[in-house]
């Protein structure tokens, strides 16, 4: 009978003495209901598992501890309340406008509730695995789901620890983010790299696949790019992460497009087309993609939003992170990735300043979107959400000691996007990101809470 291979990660002085092997149920072994089962007769013999009640006390994490500070600065905290708000594990239930409390830099909190959970079966792990919204998009079967339910729940295990989380105190929209969202998504990711892999003969360089996120700003996007370059760290693959924010102009570069632009109001500040250095991310690209041997290594530019009280500059090349090669995967998101120019009259009548916007659009299929090999696109219904999840952002950023927008600022921040919404997005999710191939876009349509509820 296999163990868990999630547990045997566990050092056993963290196993609680209450740790017991069941063949054919798991039990809750701290409540007074002790004939309460769960019996598991989907899943395969060899899926019976040992259950790990709740620890009384927190190990500090190994993949925490050695995962990059800056990183880690870059996502929002959670609280120590078992079943508290998260700015992005929204409980739709509660109420949509909780905002964070801090960032995640030197402020991590445990998760781990201070009385033992609800232990829930496998089964019923499973049963929710099999009901997300992604499963048959991705080819999944309830069979293929339970012959691989130890990755899956290794994958879950990873998460948590990365996010500080009880796997089994987890809330429903706490399993929905892991188990319907990042997981399938990684999953799908594997799937694209095994297949473009399989395109090169042995002793051939493979260049690593680059993956392009395009997702309005505040949906969640950094923070789905941030838990798959996690895992495939934790899964032995070399990973890559970049952001269309890296390739902003420079302050000073800002404010020469600002000078000769000064009656828009969409080239006044960073953002829309036009206010990004095309010649250094193509430099940036090419150079990631020659990343196919050992040894070698570069440093991936930055982007500091808090400079000039938000309106950003690209940071000091002394804090940009390095990468080695060989890298199997480059991950790429922007809110604008895969935008494809549009007859002037139909960007005028959205707003006339949109035209320049448009025609600067022409050059960003050779610096952005022919070097992505796979896509995955994240749609919403309503652009409007963006101000809301700006605002969650940049008071976080506030909170956290760092300076920000106001929520004045954030408005008209925001209103300097939207046009550009509301005029490329509906060709985006009808026709697919410029020059993809259909067969290699994933698209995901998410709520409010930006949780996952349909992808075709």
């Amino acid at each position: 009978m296999a163990a868990l291979s999630i547990l045997s990660q566990l050092p056993p002085k963290y196993l609680s003495h209450n740790s017991y092997y069941f063949n054919d149920h798991i039990f809750n072994n701290n409540n007074n209901n002790n004939n309460h089962s769960f019996k598991l007769k989907s899943l395969p013999y060899s899926h019976r598992f040992r259950v790990l009640p709740c620890f009384s006390t927190q190990p500090k994490s190994k993949f925490i501890s050695n995962y990059p500070s800056s990183k880690l600065s870059e996502m929002p905290t959670h609280s120590s309340k078992p079943g508290s708000e998260h700015l992005w594990f929204q409980d739709n239930s509660k109420n949509q406008n909780s905002t964070c409390k801090t960032r995640m830099q030197d402020r991590l909190h445990s998760v781990f509730p201070s009385t033992p959970a609800q232990v829930s079966s496998v089964q019923d792990l499973y049963e929710f695995i099999c009901s997300g919204p992604l499963i048959s998009k991705l080819g999944l079967t309830s069979e293929k789901i339970a012959d691989s339910i130890d990755k899956w729940l290794a994958y879950g295990f990873h998460l948590c620890r990365l996010f500080q989380l009880n796997e089994l105190y987890l809330t429903e929209p706490q399993k929905a983010r892991f188990y319907h969202y990042y997981i399938p998504v990684f999953l799908w990711c594997e799937d694209k790299i095994s297949k473009h892999m399989s395109q090169f003969k042995d002793g051939e360089d493979i260049p690593p696949l680059v993956i392009g996120f395009s997702a309005p700003q505040g949906c969640g996007k950094t923070t789905l790019v941030f838990a798959l370059d996690y895992l495939f760290k934790k899964t032995g693959r070399k990973s890559a992460t970049l952001s269309i924010d890296d390739f902003y102009l420079t302050a000073e570069g800002q404010a020469k497009l600002r000078e000769a632009n000064p009656a828009n109001a969409l080239l006044e500040f960073r953002g829309n087309a036009g206010s990004h250095d095309l010649s250094f991310s193509i430099e940036t690209l090419t150079a990631l993609k020659k990343l196919t041997k050992e040894g070698l290594k570069m440093k991936l530019p930055r982007y500091d939003k808090s400079a000039y009280s938000g309106r950003g500059d690209r940071a000091d090349p002394s804090v940009w992170s390095e990468v080695e090669g060989p890298l199997t995967v480059v991950l790429f998101e922007g809110w604008m990735l895969g935008f494809r120019p549009l007859p002037t009259e139909v960007v005028q009548a959205v707003d006339p300043q949109l035209e320049t916007v448009n025609k600067n659009l022409e050059a960003y299929y050779d610096a952005w979107d022919k070097f992505i090999n796979a896509w995955i696109v994240i749609k919403i219904q309503d652009p409007s959400c963006v101000y809301q999840w700006r605002l969650q952002a940049e008071i976080a950023m506030r909170e956290a000691g760092k300076p920000g927008m106001t929520d004045e600022e954030v408005k008209d921040f925001v209103s300097r996007y939207l046009p550009a919404y509301k005029a490329y997005l509906p060709t985006l999710y009808a026709e697919g990101p410029s020059g993809s191939d259909p067969e290699n876009v994933l698209l995901i349509e998410i709520d409010e809470g930006r949780n996952p509820i349909l992808g075709n």
